[in-house]
C-alpha cells in the first residue's frame, strides 16, 4: 500500500517533495513488509499431515510395528508405526509424522 502511495506521491508532488514523499513512502514499506514476514512466521501450520499431531484415534486392526489408523472425526485411514514396538489395539495418539506415515503412542486415545 505505502509503495503505491510513494509512486503516486513520485508522480504528482512538486519537485523536492515528490521524491522526499517517495522516500519516507518507501521506508514504510520496508516495514510493512518486515511486520508482515514477521507476523506470518509465527503462524502455526494449518495445513497437511503437521496438523495431526496430538490428534486421537484407533487402531483399526491389532498391530505391532506399522499398521492403519483411523482419527476421531476422520473417514479416512492412514499409515501408521509406533516407535515402542509393543502392540497397538485400540486408541493411539498422533505423536509425530514421517512422511505421510503417522507415528503413533498406544493407549492415550479416547
Amino acid at each position: 500500500m505505502f509503495l503505491i502511495v510513494g509512486l503516486v506521491v513520485l508522480l504528482f508532488a512538486p519537485s523536492p517533495w515528490n521524491l522526499v514523499g517517495f522516500l519516507v513512502a518507501l521506508a514504510l514499506f520496508g516495514g510493512e513488509v518486515a511486520y508482515w514476514t514477521r507476523a506470518m512466521r509465527r503462524r502455526r501450520v494449518q495445513a497437511g499431515a503437521e496438523t495431526l499431531i496430538g490428534r486421537r484415534g484407533s487402531a483399526v486392526e491389532p498391530f505391532s510395528r506399522t499398521g492403519q489408523v483411523r482419527l476421531e472425526g476422520e473417514s479416512e485411514i492412514w499409515s501408521a508405526r509406533t516407535i515402542h514396538g509393543g502392540p497397538v489395539e485400540g486408541a493411539v495418539t498422533v505423536v509425530g509424522v514421517d512422511g505421510i506415515v503417522l507415528v503413533v503412542e498406544p493407549g492415550r486415545g479416547r
